[in-house]
């Protein structure tokens, strides 16, 4: 099993509703596991939003860039916005504060097998069941 998808949306949060939609369309072809499926959903989401509010700040005229590649049974999934980037340290999250930023983050570091952080630059890497 191979695909890969390459492309950019800009900061268009009606826009990026229908784009991750289609990359969903086309991996549900190839993944058939919904589980999988339905991490991915919100890995996408939240890191394709990620960018678009935190590293974009939400201006039209950015966009929000989207690498992924799914070969054998490993999913890479790299998201890149035109931000300063981010210096994000995992382990100074504290779920008991309640706070809004870097929950997502979180969420998809849980979600995925492999989570790294580079500048304004995400890279998430799934397993398929």
């Amino acid at each position: 099993m191979a695909f890969k998808y390459s492309g950019s949306i800009c900061s268009d949060l009606d826009k990026i509703r229908v784009f991750i939609d289609e990359i969903l369309d086309k991996l549900n072809s190839i993944i058939k596991d919904q589980d999988t499926m339905f991490d991915l959903k919100l890995i996408l989401n939240e890191l394709v939003i990620n960018g678009v509010f935190h590293g974009n700040e939400c201006n039209n005229n950015k966009c929000v860039r989207l690498y992924l590649e799914v070969i054998d049974n490993i999913v890479r999934i790299e998201v890149e916005d035109e931000g300063k980037g981010i210096d994000y340290d995992i382990s100074s999250y504290n779920s008991a504060e309640l706070k809004c930023c870097g929950r997502g983050l979180i969420i998809v570091n849980g979600l995925s097998d492999e989570f790294y952080v580079k500048k304004n630059k995400v890279i998430a890497v799934k397993r398929i069941n």
